[in-house]
């Protein structure tokens, strides 16, 4: 110490004498390429796995899984789940988006949502996805414009965003909505981060 105080010893690099720099390079957070949006519903959960080749989105896969009316509901959770497990085997997403809940004004209806929602959530956290919740309004506010938008104008943006020679199925438009949205919001500067559930 009294030597390093008389100048006899210098440090290197700003360190202090046996005490590394910190690195105080930022890290940089690198969004994900390969996304999973999903619109969970016992009937009909939509799908969509987008990628991004540099700022163009491009559409791998999309679509709805389909219970029919005379299923158990247990037999649909398990519809979800299994499905889901396979499609997230096959495209490899690196991240899920899913909207956020709404309050139903039929209580019977929420909790089926619910179940359904669980199923799916579940199913995803297995694979060790990241998920990661936007609202419906802004969703539809950040691709159409408009907060309060119909399902035909989100399918007709998806179409247009994705070069798709048609809109999706409504289940599927809404999923590839939730994927597109999150990738645009992950590519920017945001001050709130968005929230992961």
């Amino acid at each position: 110490m009294e030597a390093r105080l008389s100048g006899r010893i210098r440090s290197t690099r700003g360190s202090v004498a046996g005490i590394a720099k910190p690195d105080l390079t930022p890290v940089v957070h690198r969004p994900a390429t390969r996304l999973l949006g999903l619109d969970p519903s016992l009937r009909g959960t939509g799908y969509g796995f987008i990628t991004f080749d540099k700022a163009q989105p491009m559409l791998l896969a999309c679509g709805t899984l389909t219970c029919k009316k005379d299923w158990l509901r247990s037999r649909c959770l398990a519809y979800i789940a299994s499905s889901l497990r396979e499609l997230i085997r096959e495209h490899h997403p690196e991240t899920c988006a899913v909207e956020s809940l709404f309050f139903a004004q039929n209580q019977r209806t929420t909790l089926i949502l619910g179940e359904a929602r669980g199923a799916a959530l579940a199913t995803v956290a297995e694979a060790g996805l990241p998920v990661h919740e936007l609202a419906p309004r802004k969703v539809k506010l950040a691709l159409v414009g408009y907060g309060a938008a119909q399902k035909s104008a989100v399918g007709r943006m998806v179409q247009r965003l994705l070069n798709l020679a048609e809109p999706p199925a409504p289940d599927a438009a809404d999923a590839l909505a939730l994927a597109l949205v999150f990738a645009q919001e992950t590519r920017r500067p945001a001050l709130t981060p968005l929230k992961q559930i």
